[in-house]
């Protein structure tokens, strides 16, 4: 693999390079905030869930964002990106701010990591063989997966040995994080004077809502609620039912990241080999049966019929990594995208509205996931998110069957005008 990326162009040389920068500082931030919240500002539940309306309200700004700074193009607001993401974790790191304050700085960083999400898949498609489009993704998302693998074994030794901590004044792993997104700046920079000046300002970002594009925008909403229920109260469950610490989630993100390496290259071949279709029932399937037995484990845990040590533990510990594992093959939603777009304009557009979309269900879902858990019960979160992934197998079941050489035209044409 490392061979047949020193082959490629210049730009894409650098564009690998700016995802390893990026996945490294989210890496070191996102993936620990719930135990910063935790220890530093004793957060609850509820609370936990109102804190994810800051922090993914920048996910529904984004479409305008997007659509503001279109003419830029998206290597250069990629780079108003990480300025955004870098500025807010730096704070967070030199300082430990009042609640309100650090929401704040939480807003500006989210701002960043969000802005560059649509960017990230436009650029990787752009980027693509017409007719390797799965398997580029797949690769782009493993050198990403690989990084972050990299991020959780920096938390993990680091919080271990005393390094890092929540209860020092600065906190270094939100600066060593600051520093990643800096190096991710200067790479940004190097790819805007490397493209063509022409090629940056080729297009027009509107808003696009069609009708055509029904079923990504369910998929996006879905998204939104499976994120959620992921990476707050899948974590959560880990962090206030288990009671355990931040090298517990670092270390578990470690096997996950390492897993993430050949999985999401294994997606990528088998949204080539297999077709979209295929791999959406497989993308719906994961998340029904993941939430299933998170539902009956955690239900299990509170009613005491199961213990909350040993193989339950072990059972939680699994579940947590199947269920990152499953949020991964969510690039087959936007290379479904892709095949149906009616042009090139279209596609970083309806990714910004898409992403959108999932923080408007984000938001909602984080906050309804909160008052669930208070007051239902914490095993309903999962059971409702299985009940709400049927939504998945149903837009699977209305995607045509993939005709790969009417979708290797439309993806040629398309990529031939796809701007930078």
């Amino acid at each position: 693999m490392i061979r047949k990326i020193l082959q490629v162009r210049p730009v894409i040389l650098l564009f690998f390079v700016l995802l390893s920068a990026v996945a490294l500082g989210n890496g070191l931030s996102e993936a620990v905030y719930s135990n910063y919240f935790k220890e530093v500002y004793n957060v609850t539940a509820f609370q936990r869930g109102l804190i994810e309306f800051p922090r993914e309200l920048p996910g529904l700004l984004c479409v305008f964002i997007v659509s503001a700074l279109g003419f830029l193009g998206d290597i250069r607001v990629s780079f108003i990106a990480q300025i955004l993401a870098f500025v807010g974790v730096i704070m967070l790191g030199m300082f430990t701010p009042a609640f309100g304050v650090m929401l704040i700085f939480l807003f500006i960083n989210s701002m960043g990591m969000h802005l560059f999400i649509p960017l990230r898949d436009s650029i990787c498609m752009a980027l693509a063989e017409p007719d390797q489009i799965g398997r580029r993704m797949g690769q782009y998302s493993s050198i990403k997966s690989a990084f972050g693998f990299i991020a959780a074994l920096i938390v993990f030794f680091g919080f271990r040995t005393g390094l890092f901590s929540f209860k020092t004044p600065v906190k270094w792993i939100f600066v060593v994080s600051a520093i990643f997104f800096a190096c991710a700046m200067v790479v940004n920079a190097f790819m805007i004077r490397l493209v063509k000046p022409q090629k940056l300002a080729s297009y027009k970002t509107k808003l696009v809502f069609r009708r055509q594009y029904g079923g990504y925008y369910i998929l996006a909403i879905l998204f939104g609620i499976q994120k959620q229920v992921t990476g707050v109260y899948g974590t959560w469950v880990i962090v206030d039912l288990l009671m355990k610490k931040t090298d517990t989630i670092a270390l578990l993100s470690i096997v996950v990241g390492f897993a993430c390496i050949f999985f999401m290259n294994l997606v990528g071949k088998w949204l080539d080999r297999f077709g979209i279709k295929r791999m959406m029932y497989i993308d719906a399937f994961s998340f029904i049966g993941v939430y299933a037995v998170y539902g009956l484990a955690v239900w299990g845990i509170n009613s005491n019929i199961l213990p909350g040590q040993g193989a339950t533990v072990w059972l939680i510990y699994q579940l947590f990594v199947l269920d990152r594992l499953s949020l991964q093959i969510n690039m087959v939603k936007s290379v479904y995208l892709r095949s149906i777009a009616q042009s090139e304009d279209d596609v970083t557009s309806t990714l910004s509205m898409g992403t959108s979309l999932y923080h408007v269900s984000s938001i909602l879902a984080a906050i309804a996931g909160g008052y669930v858990w208070a007051n239902w019960g914490s095993h309903w979160v999962f059971i409702l998110g299985t009940v709400l992934s049927l939504g998945n197998l149903y837009v699977a079941y209305r995607v045509q069957p993939d005709n790969k050489e009417g979708l290797v035209e439309e993806v040629s044409s398309i990529s031939a005008g796809a701007a930078l």
